[in-house]
């Protein structure tokens, strides 16, 4: 019997990085609660406000992120059935088979997971958790726990520079905003509307660049960082049984059918409803003026589920495909409460600006990008809002932004970057494919650690030098 080859320095650092998590790190809903608990001791000790005022802004901001929290579950559901369509599935098989190594696989999984994020995180995080499931039932030895933090690695990263980045959405999107912070932005006319495109934040070629260094630097650190056969742990050593994921999700149609079965089965209604949706979506982006920037959350959901639609071609396959999305969002659900009460006692108690200020105080043009990304990090932590906590956060940064003369889409953007990076810290994202996985946080956040340790000066190096190729204001 063959010694396995030895891990290499990268390797080892990963694996005991996730030997460490898994015996210290508590599961993303304890984060939330530990969070709650810093943020209201930091509310009544850091602000004027009193213990009766934090309590009050905690329960008033509880259930405020309510409609963003079916956004971002449409955003998982629709991704996952996307992702589970006969023609996507046929896609990962092929995929899957490509690697012969454990690192090839890694790598290859952290590849796919990356690119695919830039399009739609939802979609990326769905597909890339099958594609890794099934090349864990095909390269031996690799490491499970690798392959599940690779499937994730595009929320920490990639996503918010891309099509469904929530910042530069909220920026692009009239109605996203509050008519102050529109003000604010628009400077007196300087910005016309307050309104910033998509050409000036994700579209930039400094923007675009970051991508590309983003994907080179990932990739290259999970191939270093995935054990050889023999040094990890296989799903079968976890005791996790894989099976065949793809045959769970084909619905039977050998059974006799009704009429109304029938309508289930066929693909009429189908065509019919996605002919409808289309021609609202092309009537929206026509009469908007500017297409790039008509894009939101709302459009991009309604256009997944249509393609999803499009793709499953039966309702009967659709319905099924949610109904096996649907326990992916049970985290979502269960946190985001606790999420919102947190932003609001840092609304409520001004304890945003308190933080802002700090940073912003010890600004320079030059050094402002990289501290907005760095602030963006810290709270992302703690408060993991997919981006939408930029409503909270846009007015004194973007008036900050104004008084220091830094290009604004560039500090969207460099704020988007620091966003992304909290995910690898925070495991709230997570949630949704660990189910998949059959993991715990704990079991893949040695790897994303790893990451982040990588990516966090590649980020401020990034943002620092690309931002003196930008003029103020756009």
């Amino acid at each position: 019997m063959s010694t396995p080859e030895r891990a290499g320095p990268v390797a080892r650092i990963a694996l005991s990085l996730t030997a460490w998590t898994e015996k210290w790190v508590p599961d993303a809903f304890v984060f939330a609660l530990i969070a709650t608990l810093i943020v209201v001791a930091a509310g009544i000790f850091a602000t004027a406000s009193s213990v009766g005022e934090v309590i009050d802004a905690w329960g008033k901001g509880f259930w405020e992120l309510i409609p963003f929290t079916l956004q971002m579950a449409l955003v998982i559901i629709t991704g996952h059935v996307l992702a589970t369509s006969a023609p996507i599935r046929r896609v990962i098989r092929v995929v899957a088979s490509w690697p012969a190594s454990p690192r090839g696989a890694v790598a290859m999984v952290t590849f796919f997971a990356l690119a695919s994020s830039w399009f739609n995180w939802g979609f990326s995080l769905i597909f890339s958790a099958v594609l890794a499931r099934e090349v864990a039932r095909r390269v031996e030895g690799v490491d499970y726990r690798a392959l599940a933090a690779a499937s994730f690695l595009g929320l920490g990263s990639i996503w918010a520079q891309g099509l469904s980045g929530s910042a530069a959405l909220q920026m692009a999107s009239a109605g996203a905003l509050q008519p102050q912070i529109r003000d604010l932005v628009a400077a007196n006319g300087l910005v016309p509307g307050g309104l910033i495109s998509m050409r000036h934040t994700i579209f930039l070629w400094q923007s675009l660049l970051c991508v590309v260094v983003e994907i080179v630097v990932v990739t290259a650190v999970m191939w270093l960082a995935t054990p050889p056969a023999g040094r990890g742990k296989t799903a079968k050593d976890l005791g996790i049984e894989i099976g065949n994921q793809f045959d769970e999700l084909i619905p039977d149609f050998n059974a006799a059918r009704t009429p109304g079965q029938w309508l289930e089965h066929s693909p009429i209604l189908t065509w019919l409803i996605v002919a409808i949706g289309a021609t609202y979506l092309v009537r929206y982006f026509m009469q908007s003026g500017d297409p790039i920037g008509a894009l939101t959350l709302n459009t991009l959901n309604l256009a997944f589920l249509l393609a999803g639609l499009l793709l499953h071609r039966t309702p009967a396959r659709l319905m099924r495909a949610v109904q096996e999305a649907t326990p992916a969002v049970w985290g979502v659900i269960l946190q985001f409460p606790f999420y919102a009460g947190i932003a609001g006692i840092i609304t409520a108690t001004h304890l945003n600006a308190r933080l802002a200020h700090g940073f912003v105080s010890v600004s320079t043009p030059t050094t402002f990008a990289p501290l907005v990304a760095l602030y963006s990090a810290v709270l992302g932590v703690f408060v993991p809002s997919g981006g939408s906590k930029w409503v909270i956060e846009a007015p004194y940064v973007m008036a900050a932004a104004h008084s220091l003369k830094v290009h604004l889409g560039w500090v969207v953007t460099s704020y988007d970057l620091g966003e992304a990076l909290a995910n690898l810290l925070q495991p709230f994202w997570m949630l949704p494919i660990l189910g998949m996985f059959k993991l715990r946080a704990r079991d893949v956040m040695g790897y994303t650690l790893l990451v982040c340790i990588v990516l966090v000066p590649v980020v401020l190096v990034l943002v620092t030098l690309l931002g003196r190729t930008l003029q103020y204001p756009l």
